[in-house]
């Protein structure tokens, strides 16, 4: 995938400039392209830098995402439907092109535009699918290549949108408990903001006045307010580079999200989300990829690319390497360690009777329920301590500020009257 900056001669006359991110080897291939489709005179073709290119992706990524899961989810279901009632699957792809959403074409629909320029410019249907890597996941992609391949591409399909609703699933489900902490933090954080910067301010100029006699604390919060009104632009400049540095570091560093993953598997209540998270992924993949018909080998390459979760990937990898030598999964899990007993000894059987695909798809059921019981409780825990820590937070403020204000009233009203 390149990038390329264009500037076009349209037929009217007019110059047409731009970014186009194209699925080419060659420059000529992307000027074709550009030609093709535009019906315009390519005037000038740069290719941007590797990681300009890259830059340019991930903000693309961010700000503008391809499509969400339930969105592509509900296009291989419909290519599905369809296919399986003897549309063929360029047809398909042609209907779903034409589906609108709030006016305009939807997400899908831009998509399946897109697949049928490739399929137009010659490619095939797995090849089509393979040069939208940010779109379509690798599991997905080889969905499609062994329904092109064996003809079964309506089967495929259909699992191939059962695979992304499940993912989609778990993910959620494991965003879910950050979801209520993360409503009160940011409310915790602004009220806190404005009693910093304007609340207290105030308080301090009515103490300066009053020559009040201030405890430790209150010189303490004072203090921290001061420097923090006096600061504040490069306090958020600060945070902002701070967490753009950490996402940077988090996209590209395989080391740092490695030390983080680990850092999550030792932590007592990160360790268990991370376990049942990683092995419901993990058994729900192999699973699929399995009775699709790949091989167990091709089935772990497939997972080192797909797994996220650097401990396991890891794992993963280690594995193969055994299983390259001969032996069998069970035993490999065994000798590399972090796979719990159960999982091993109900893989041994599935490969003892030969129904290593149904194993493989019970566990990913029993560890997709066990997280999801998981966040649920979780949830239930987190609510008290968030709401203890909101009420610890605004308790130390009324401390260390209305207790001195409280203390200047009973001094004036207690004073001399006249």
């Amino acid at each position: 995938m390149n990038v390329y900056y264009y500037r076009l001669l349209l037929p009217n006359g007019r110059v047409k400039s731009g970014i186009a991110q194209l699925s080419v080897e060659h420059d000529s291939s992307a000027r074709l392209w550009l030609e093709k489709t535009f019906e315009a005179t390519v005037v000038h073709l740069q290719k941007l830098p590797g990681w300009l290119a890259e830059t340019q992706r991930s903000l693309a990524h961010l700000f503008s995402p391809n499509i969400r899961p339930p969105e592509l989810a509900g296009m291989l279901r419909d290519m599905a439907v369809m296919t399986s009632s003897g549309i063929p699957v360029l047809e398909a792809l042609r209907a779903v092109s034409q589906e609108v959403g709030t006016g305009r074409a939807s997400n899908a629909a831009r998509i399946a535009r897109n697949l049928l320029d490739e399929l137009d410019a010659g490619a095939g249907m797995s090849e089509a699918f393979n040069r939208y890597p940010d779109t379509f996941p690798e599991t997905v992609r080889n969905l499609i290549m062994i329904g092109d391949e064996t003809g079964s591409m309506d089967h495929m399909l259909s699992e191939a949108a059962d695979h992304v609703e499940r993912v989609a699933r778990m993910s959620a489900d494991t965003r879910q408990a950050l979801i209520y902490p993360g409503f009160v933090f940011t409310a915790i954080f602004a009220a806190g903001g404005f009693w910093i910067y304007y609340v207290i301010p105030n308080l301090t100029s009515l103490f300066k006045q009053m020559n009040a006699d201030l405890p430790p604390l209150t010189i303490a919060v004072i203090a921290f307010s001061e420097w923090f009104t006096g600061n504040i632009v490069g306090v958020l400049v600060g945070m902002a580079a701070t967490g753009f540095v950490l996402w940077v570091t988090w996209r590209y560093s395989r080391a740092f999200r490695r030390r983080v993953h680990y850092l999550l598997h030792r932590l007592p209540i990160a360790r268990t989300i991370m376990k049942s998270g990683g092995l419901a992924f993990l058994t729900e993949y192999l699973s699929l990829l399995i009775k699709a018909g790949v091989d167990m080998v091709s089935s772990l390459k497939v997972m080192e690319r797909a797994m996220r979760d650097e401990y396991y990937r890891e794992r993963v990898v280690a594995i193969r390497q055994v299983l390259e030598r001969g032996d069998r999964v069970s035993s490999a899990m065994r000798q590399v360690g972090g796979f719990p007993p159960m999982m091993v000894r109900m893989i041994s059987v599935g490969e003892d009777t030969g129904t290593l695909d149904r194993q493989l798809a019970r566990l990913s059921d029993e560890y997709s329920l066990r997280l999801q019981r998981l966040i649920t409780n979780l949830s239930e825990v987190i609510k008290p301590l968030v709401v203890l820590l909101a009420g610890g937070m605004f308790v130390l403020l009324i401390v260390a500020l209305l207790l001195p204000v409280y203390d200047l009233v009973k001094q004036a009203m207690s004073g001399p009257q006249f």
